[in-house]
């Protein structure tokens, strides 16, 4: 069979085979005890509703997926693979759940961590001498910086430290990580591939066979496992990711071009692709929060990559870098039409300026 196209990956991975009366989708499977004597035995150890989706996301990363209960799980399951005292290599700015994880292994002297901003690739390369992992979002979040992946992740292999990537914003559809010898790929599913903001799961993709047999192993011990019907869920949103991250991301492209220059505005932040999408206002914080309670469309809230726009003033969470703007607005672009949301944000805007 040729090569196919991601879009059809999408729709085509994870089925049940084409025989006479199967159903089209891997049912919700509801079992915690399998018979004796197969490869299953108990749920805790697999799941067909699980291997549906990991089957779908690890044809579009182009390798191996093992899911999550959340993406914190998936992200706990990677530092887990670290020895004791190792060094961690990781942006300033990054989701805030991840600095949490890598705060709070440090401070229990599990890790010790080299804090780097991921758009210096020499210092990012010099930073993993000695170290055992390199750890980054591109884009990052909330500040959209865009990492060169395949120069920092080849220097930190010439160091000898694995590379894992956060690809939460981008998804597989905009950058496939594996491809430039990361090895490690991580997802928040919650976000953008269920796409519907009604279930929390996580995933890691990895070529590496050895590597996703320590993270199942993880994830028994640890019992971070997903639910099957989330894992359904989440399978059924990353069948419509193509179409759906095509139309936000047109959207959220109209949208910068709307905003950029507006009065309000001191910076309008777009790394070129994808649903994301943050904006900086002059006046500081009390202009952004002032902000988030005037829209009729947008959301006040804290999550993103649903079909529903939503948008936050990150600096109200302390646990976000002292070096985000406190004005900084992060927008996940949903799929209204975009005049509306535009037209919305805006009027907000105006009466904020």
């Amino acid at each position: 069979m040729p090569q196919l196209h991601p879009e059809t990956l999408a729709v085509t991975s994870g089925r049940p085979a084409h025989d006479s009366d199967q159903p089209l989708n891997i049912p919700v499977h509801l079992a915690s005890t399998y018979v004796a004597g197969g490869d299953l035995e108990y749920g805790r150890y697999g799941n067909p509703s699980w291997t549906a989706f990991e089957e779908t996301l690890g044809a579009l990363e182009g390798g191996r997926c093992v899911s999550f209960a959340s993406g914190i799980a998936a992200i706990a399951a990677v530092l887990d693979l670290l020895e004791h005292g190792a060094v961690v290599v990781a942006p300033r700015h990054s989701y805030t759940g991840t600095v949490g994880q890598l705060a709070d292994r440090e401070a229990s002297g599990r890790i010790a961590v080299r804090w780097v901003d991921v758009t210096d690739t020499d210092a990012v390369v010099a930073a993993c001498e000695g170290a055992a992992m390199l750890w980054f979002e591109s884009p990052t979040n909330p500040a959209l910086e865009v990492a060169d992946i395949a120069a920092v992740t080849a220097g930190a292999h010439a160091h000898g430290a694995l590379v894992a990537v956060d690809n939460t914003f981008a998804t597989p559809l905009r950058q496939r990580p594996l491809e430039h010898g990361v090895d490690l790929v991580v997802h928040s599913a919650t976000k953008g591939i269920s796409g519907h903001s009604d279930l929390i799961m996580g995933a890691v993709v990895t070529a590496d066979d050895a590597r996703a047999d320590a993270l199942v192993a993880r994830r028994s011990l640890g019992g971070a496992i997903p639910s099957a019907f989330e894992a359904f869920l989440a399978l059924r949103g990353l069948r419509t990711l193509p179409v759906r991250l095509d139309r936000a991301e047109a959207s959220a492209r109209a949208l910068v071009a709307r905003l950029t220059g507006h009065a309000a505005l001191s910076e309008v932040r777009y790394p070129g692709y994808g649903s994301i999408v943050s904006i900086v206002l002059a006046g500081g914080a009390a202009p952004a929060d002032a902000l988030v309670g005037r829209t009729h469309l947008w959301i006040h809230a804290t999550s993103l990559g649903g079909v529903e726009s939503t948008f936050e003033r990150r600096r109200r969470w302390p646990a976000e870098a002292d070096t985000i703007p406190d004005g900084l607005v992060r927008l996940s672009v949903g799929l209204e039409h975009p005049d509306d949301l535009a037209a919305d944000l805006v009027r907000a805007l105006d009466a904020v300026a």
